[in-house]
């Protein structure tokens, strides 16, 4: 394995920031009425989703949380399967921007289709792939 470039390194971050965000709601939705559920304020669609979900909303934040944290580890240390879930990530969060546009009609949601097409190609660029490619004995 190469060196992890310093964007991926930066990625790693993201993936920080989404475990973080995902344990917060997680925490959030599963003791309601805290002092936490002022963050919903940025939200409240979201909330109401969620909370509308119940005990699957609970399960949700708290698998994002988890896939969030193993991404950010595993791309940090560059370990190939990091870069796989990166890239699965992505591709999800991708989608259901397009799902909540189409379905809901969010037209908002549409923001993240270049950042996160963005963030793919960057995955996908020759620079990226071979600092995840497996080393050969």
């Amino acid at each position: 394995m190469t060196d992890i470039p310093r964007g991926v390194r930066a990625l790693s971050g993201f993936f920080v920031f989404g475990a973080c965000a995902s344990g917060i709601s997680f925490i959030t939705l599963l003791f309601p009425g805290g002092p936490l559920d002022v963050l919903w304020r940025v939200n409240p669609r979201g909330h109401a989703a969620l909370g509308g979900a119940g005990a699957w909303g609970i399960v949700l934040m708290a698998i994002v949380c988890t896939v969030c944290s193993l991404t950010a580890r595993g791309l940090w240390i560059g370990a190939r399967w990091g870069w796989w879930l990166a890239l699965a990530m992505l591709s999800l969060n991708l989608a259901g921007d397009v799902g909540n546009a189409l379905v809901i009609g969010d037209l908002r949601t549409l923001i993240g289709l270049p950042v996160g097409g963005a963030l793919i190609a960057y995955l996908l660029s020759r620079r990226v792939r071979e600092a995840f490619r497996p080393v050969r004995r």
